[in-house]
């Protein structure tokens, strides 16, 4: 709710704040006085787009703050959790305007940008008059208007829920065709590769091993011929015989030593034992290097093999062993897809029937809820001198399904009895455009969800008991929220619960307007004006007292 208004250096306005009230709010004057300035400066602080020259004369900058109240719940916080803004209790809107046409905005203090407070705007206020072009006028809120209508949250849940689940589906499905294609399209590779790696077989690690077994293979044959004659030396033809020999030749004089051959005999027990575990190690090593050619060549075979398998497919031969599962689990992906698509194409058939049972239970639903607002607008708009023009929702296929359902909704007017139906915007005149957004926002008034909402000369082209009606219509509107009203009609003027009068002043070398809140007594004395002209008489100030207590 708008609560209040402070514009300094726009326009003609110099400085002038304005607080306003629940309820039916009437701004009157005369022609010229400057009512649509105040719409401008509204429209300026909630980012519309408007006048280009707004800063007053001879002032370097304008500036508009607007304040609104914020309820726990309303429209407005998405937006400002959206911007990064804390909300509060009190929404305060601050614009400037520079001379030279810079403009800059604040949203609680916060700096923000033109599109923050457009989308602020959409959830704080709503203009209704022959130049709107938001609201009720656009067609692409008229679905979510009739749903809102029709309290359809729950259908519309449940569709929401069930395109969610064929869109999955969907995706689901079209993944697994995809990798079957792409699976198909390498199918003679994918075999071919997995024969040829299942009959290698390689194994990690593998392939350092045979490295290993070759080079040694191929230093074998030096290296035995060296080891052999190593053996030799320690056998008995050589190391071996020699020491058995000294030893035999000291044990059989060691008894006229005197002892002295004890410890060179002990010393060459030793030697025998050492000589003895060399020759077992070398006989060992000399046994591991008896290999045939063909041994070698199988080494070598398998070796290149595995390298040569692993250039092909651009991987590590470590690695050969995980790609072979890999493409084999690309060929499961077909071998194994028949029976997938199989069991998705059924799911998504599933999903679609659920979704096309939720559409078509949402379609039934707004056939008739469309039917209920044409009976409702139809005892609207009798009151407002337009029984004659019949209003219709249009409800038709959408070019796409989607989460809300098959269905396109705009709401049409034919303004006589045969005449072909359009856009509310394309067959309305000024007046009856008017009221015609009356009607149907006095008919779909559950959905205001707290907007302020404005009406720039709703009562233009009507008077006497017709424009009675429409100001009727705009209190029963008001009367749970905040109506603003800019009107020539005294009827309408009469029914207002708060009531400013626009002035325009002139000096010599100024003009200037101001909005002047009118007590009871001023109020008579206004409408008295509206009723009768520049001159105010008594029978015009009964006729206005006579309005304002009807």
């Amino acid at each position: 709710m708008l609560r209040g208004l402070d514009i300094r250096d726009m326009l003609i306005i110099d400085r002038l704040e304005l607080a306003f009230q629940p309820g039916l709010n009437v701004l009157t004057g005369e022609t010229g006085a400057g009512k649509s300035i105040l719409l401008d400066a509204l429209g300026f602080v909630l980012g519309w787009r408007g006048r280009a020259e707004l800063v007053r004369q001879g002032a370097e900058q304008g500036e508009v703050t607007a304040w609104f109240d914020l309820p726990a719940g309303h429209a407005a916080h998405a937006v400002l959790e959206q911007a990064g803004i804390a909300a509060e209790d009190e929404l305060i809107l601050r614009r400037i305007n520079t001379r030279d046409g810079r403009k800059t905005a604040w949203v609680n203090d916060r700096r923000v940008s033109g599109e923050v407070l457009r989308n602020l705007s959409e959830t704080l206020v709503e203009l209704h008059g022959q130049h709107d072009d938001r609201g009720l006028l656009n067609p692409r809120g008229h679905r979510q208007m009739l749903d809102s209508y029709a309290d359809l949250g729950a259908v519309l849940d449940t569709t929401r829920d069930s395109w969610r689940a064929l869109s999955a589906a969907l995706r689901k499905l079209e993944a697994t065709e995809a990798k079957i294609a792409e699976a198909r399209a390498e199918e003679d590779f994918l075999r071919h590769a997995v024969a040829e790696l299942d009959a290698l077989a390689p194994e990690a690690g593998e392939e350092a091993t045979l490295d290993t077994q070759r080079r040694l293979m191929q230093a074998a044959e030096k290296i035995r011929t060296d080891i052999a004659k190593a053996a030799e030396a320690l056998g008995l033809q050589g190391a071996e015989g020699l020491v058995g020999d000294a030893s035999r030749w000291l044990q059989g004089v060691a008894g006229d030593a005197e002892g002295r051959l004890d410890a060179p005999l002990e010393a060459l027990e030793r030697v025998m034992i050492g000589l003895d575990e060399a020759q077992r190690q070398v006989s060992d090593c000399l046994d591991a290097l008896s290999f045939n050619t063909s041994e070698l060549e199988e080494v070598e075979e398998r070796l290149f093999a595995i390298r040569g398998l692993a250039r092909k497919h651009g991987v590590l031969p470590d690695d050969l062993s995980d790609f072979a599962d890999e493409l084999r689990g690309r060929l499961a992906v077909l071998d194994d897809g028949a029976r997938d698509l199989a069991t998705q194409k059924a799911a998504v058939k599933a999903a679609k029937a659920a979704y096309d049972d939720a559409a078509q239970t949402l379609r039934k639903r707004r056939e008739t809820a469309a039917a209920q607002l044409d009976a409702a607008m139809a005892k609207e708009l009798a009151p407002l001198k337009m029984e004659r023009a019949v209003f219709a929702t249009l409800i038709s296929e959408a070019d796409q399904p989607g989460p809300e359902g098959i269905d396109t909704v705009a709401f049409t007017v034919a303004t006589n009895p045969g005449a072909p139906a359009g856009p509310l915007n394309k067959i309305a005149s000024g007046g009856e455009l008017s009221r015609f957004l009356l009607a149907l926002k006095v008919c779909l008034t559950q959905e205001a969800g707290g907007l302020t909402m404005i009406f720039d000369e709703i009562d233009r082209g009507v008077g006497g008991a017709t424009a009675d009606a429409v100001g009727r219509r705009l209190a029963e509107l008001a009367a749970d929220g905040q109506v603003l009203v800019v009107t020539h009609s005294p009827q309408v003027a009469a029914l207002g619960g708060h009531h400013w009068r626009v002035e325009k002043q002139q000096t010599a070398d100024m003009t200037r307007s101001t909005v002047v809140p009118l007590d009871a007594d001023a109020r008579v004395d206004e409408i008295a004006r509206m009723l009768s002209g520049d001159k105010v008489t008594e029978a015009a100030k009964d006729a206005a007292r006579a309005l304002i207590n009807t």
